[in-house]
């Protein structure tokens, strides 16, 4: 018999679990050295809920992008890596004004109730900034709803 009786809580474990071991950056990322404070050097998003532990995270760096997906409750796991160019790298960081990442406001964990976290995680050479359902921000979410849209434009269709 489990020692967790709560259902809700049997899954969020396993997903909490889940997004500090993605979330940990590589030596690559802590190693990139910018002459300009507020340059970006890392964007990590991530969705992350439901029922069934469904899952979904992506970590771009100035030359990469990795993406992992899949369901915990069916032990369906995918992951598809690339590089990517300047030009890539420049139109997803476009969309952030970090000058306003500071103002943003993040919302409760909606994981307790069977639901979806979306997180933000944005480091610049300066700063590291997280956002966990900042969709309920209505003047500064826009920035990230862009970086979203951006990013799902970069994934393959299959992991859309």
């Amino acid at each position: 018999m489990s020692a967790i009786k709560n259902h809700g809580l049997k899954i969020f474990f396993p997903i909490l679990l889940l997004l500090i071991f993605f979330s940990c950056d590589d030596k690559k990322s802590r190693n990139i050295i910018s002459k300009n404070p507020n340059d970006i050097v890392s964007i990590n998003y991530s969705d992350i809920g439901g029922e069934l532990g469904n899952y979904k995270i992506v970590k771009i760096t100035k030359d990469s992008i990795q993406l992992q997906t899949g369901i915990t409750n069916s032990k369906i796991h995918k992951e598809w890596k690339s590089s990517i160019n300047s030009q890539t790298w420049n139109r997803l960081t476009s969309t952030i004004d970090v000058k306003t990442l500071d103002k943003i406001k993040s919302s409760p964990s909606k994981q307790s109730v069977d639901g979806f976290d979306e997180t933000f995680q944005i480091r610049t050479a300066k700063n590291y900034h997280v956002y966990v359902n900042a969709y309920a921000d209505t003047i500064y979410y826009q920035q990230l709803q862009k970086l979203k849209d951006q990013i799902q434009s970069v994934l393959p269709s299959e992991y859309k």
